[in-house]
C-alpha cells in the first residue's frame, strides 16, 4: 500500500541527519563509539533505543538498555515460532474435517485453526464428498469452537482489526480471513475505481468511496476502513492519475459465517445442494467423511517470520494453547513462557498479549530476543528456524534493506516503533546475534529503519583488531 511520498527537501534533510556509514572496518573501541554516535542523533533524543549485540558464544559486544522493556512489534513472532518448534515440532499439521450425521442428513465441518486453508482446500473437501456420492445436505454445520476465547484479540487497536493484516485467527479460517482489493486511479478529480479480487464479493459489500485521483506531484496515500460487523467499506486517500494501481485488503467481519457460506458455494459447484447452513457448538457425532491437512509447521513458519503474516503467528499461538479449556491465546502465552524458559529464556524479559506483535501492549527486552535466537541456534531446529527468517537484500521484509550484508532476521513495525533481531555474519569477525528496538520516535517508518540499519551496517564492519 502506498503512503505519502517524501519531498526532495525531506530527503536532503535526512541525508544530513543520517550520514551513511562508511565502508571502513571498526575495531571494538571504534565500534562502540560509532554506535554511540548513531544513538546520539538529534531525532533520537526523545526516543528510546535498545541494543544488544553478542557473539554466538555469548560474549557481549555492545549493550544499551538491553534489559529494559520496549514495544517490540513483530519481533514477538520470534518467541512464538521458537516455542512452536520446540513444542509442536516441525512436522506439526492441522486437520480440517467433515463429519457425517446420517440420521439428520447433516454434515459438520470442524476447523482447527489452519491459517494456510484456502479455496483450494475447500474445493478439495467438496470434491471428496462428491466422490462419496453425496448429492444433498439437509444441514451444513460449521464448528468454530476449537479455539476457546474471543476471536478478535481485545488488545488490538480498532484500525488494525479492520485491516487484512489484523484478520482474526478463529477455528474456521479461509484465505487468511482477508479480502483483497485493487484501487485504480482515474482522471484527475475522479474517485479511484475499487475492484475486489473476488468479483462475487462486489454484490455483498457497500463501498463508500471518498478517494480521488490527483495530478502528478501530489502525495499518494490510501486509508481503508470497514464497519465492525457490517459489510461496509470506506475508502479514503489519493493516487496520481495515470499511475499504477494500488492494492489493499480488509479483514472478514464474521469469518466463521464467511467460511460456511463459501463452502456452500463450493458444494453447489460440485452439484451438491444444501438446504440450510449454520454454525454449531455441538461436537460431531458421526464418522469423518473427508479431511484436508495443512503443510507441516516447518513450511508455514516461513510465512510467519519471513513475510510477517500475523494470522499465522496467532494460529500458532492458539495451537499451543488449544488443549486448554481456557482462552486459547492466554493458554498459548503461558505455554510460550514455559517452553522458552526450559530453553534458557527468562520469562521476566518479556510480557506478551498476542503471538504476532500487533498489539502495542506487548513488552520485551532486546535480551529476550537475543537469548531466544541463541537458544534456537543451539537447538535441533536451528536450520529450520534460521531459514524462516528474512534475508537482507533478498527476501521477505528485508528484501529492500541491508543489501550486501550477510544478515537474516525478523523485522517489526507499529506506529512510532520499530525493531530488528537476527543473525549477522561480519566479513572479518565472529558471527553475531543482535536485537535493536526503537520506541517513541514520531517519524516515518523509513526514518526508524534507517537508524536501525545504520547500526547493523556498523556491526557488519566489525574487525578483530
Amino acid at each position: 500500500m502506498k503512503h505519502v511520498k517524501p519531498w526532495v527537501t525531506l530527503i536532503t534533510a535526512l541525508a544530513v541527519l543520517f550520514p551513511s556509514t562508511s565502508a571502513s572496518a571498526y575495531c571494538r573501541a571504534d565500534f562502540t563509539r560509532e554506535i554511540d554516535t548513531i544513538a546520539a542523533q538529534p531525532l533520537l533524543k526523545k526516543a528510546r533505543l535498545g541494543v544488544l549485540i553478542e557473539t554466538q558464544s555469548g560474549q557481549v559486544i555492545y549493550s544499551r538498555d538491553a534489559d529494559r522493556y520496549f514495544v517490540p512489534a513483530s519481533n514477538v513472532k520470534l518467541l512464538t515460532t521458537a516455542a512452536a518448534l520446540f513444542s509442536l515440532g516441525p512436522n506439526f499439521t492441522i486437520r480440517t474435517s467433515i463429519y457425517g450425521e446420517s440420521q439428520t442428513n447433516s454434515l459438520q465441518v470442524v476447523g482447527r485453526g489452519d491459517p494456510t486453508f484456502s479455496d483450494e482446500q475447500l474445493n478439495n473437501l467438496a470434491s471428496q464428498l462428491k466422490t462419496q456420492g453425496v448429492s444433498n445436505i439437509s444441514n451444513l454445520l460449521g464448528n468454530d469452537t476449537y479455539f476457546a476465547g474471543p476471536t478478535v484479540n481485545p488488545n488490538w487497536e480498532w484500525e488494525d482489526v479492520q485491516a487484512g493484516y489484523g484478520a482474526p485467527a478463529n477455528s474456521l479460517i479461509i484465505n487468511a480471513n482477508e479480502l483483497g482489493l485493487t484501487l485504480y486511479p482515474q482522471a484527475v478529480g475522479q474517485p479511484l475505481r475499487v475492484e475486489w479480487d473476488d468479483p462475487a464479493i462486489q454484490r455483498q459489500w457497500q463501498i463508500d468511496n471518498f478517494s480521488r485521483s490527483v495530478a502528478a506531484g501530489q502525495p499518494e496515500y490510501i486509508d481503508i476502513g470497514r464497519d465492525l460487523s457490517r459489510p461496509i467499506l470506506r475508502v479514503y486517500g489519493q493516487l496520481i492519475s495515470g499511475a499504477a494501481p494500488d492494492t489493499a485488503s480488509v479483514a472478514v467481519p464474521n469469518p466463521a459465517d464467511y467460511f460456511i457460506n463459501r463452502f456452500r458455494q463450493s458444494l453447489n459447484l460440485q452439484g451438491i445442494t444444501v438446504n440450510q447452513s449454520r454454525l454449531t457448538t455441538s461436537a460431531p457425532n458421526g464418522p469423518e467423511l473427508a479431511a484436508v491437512t495443512s503443510p507441516p509447521l516447518a513450511q508455514w513458519i516461513v510465512r510467519t517470520n519471513r513475510n510477517s503474516k500475523n494470522i499465522y503467528a496467532e494460529a500458532m499461538l492458539k495451537s499451543l494453547g488449544a488443549k486448554s479449556d481456557e482462552d486459547a491465546t492466554a493458554a498459548g502465552i503461558m505455554a510460550v513462557e514455559t517452553i522458552l524458559q526450559r530453553a534458557g529464556v527468562n520469562p521476566e524479559l518479556y510480557e506478551i498479549v498476542d503471538g504476532s506483535g500487533l498489539s502495542r501492549h506487548n513488552l520485551a527486552t532486546p535480551q529476550a530476543f537475543v537469548d531466544t535466537l541463541q537458544a534456537m541456534a543451539q537447538s535441533p531446529h536451528a536450520t529450520i528456524y534460521r531459514n524462516s527468517l528474512a534475508v537482507a537484500g533478498s527476501s521477505g521484509t528485508l528484501r529492500n534493506r541491508l543489501g550486501g550484508i550477510r544478515f537474516t532476521g525478523k523485522t517489526g513495525a507499529v506506529s512510532h516503533n520499530a525493531s530488528l533481531s537476527g543473525y549477522l555474519e561480519p566479513a572479518n569477525y565472529d558471527p553475531l546475534v543482535l536485537s535493536i528496538i526503537i520506541n517513541n520516535l514520531d517519524q516515518r517508518g523509513s526514518v526508524l529503519r534507517r537508524h536501525i540499519d545504520d547500526i547493523v551496517k556498523v556491526a557488519a564492519q566489525l574487525n578483530d583488531c
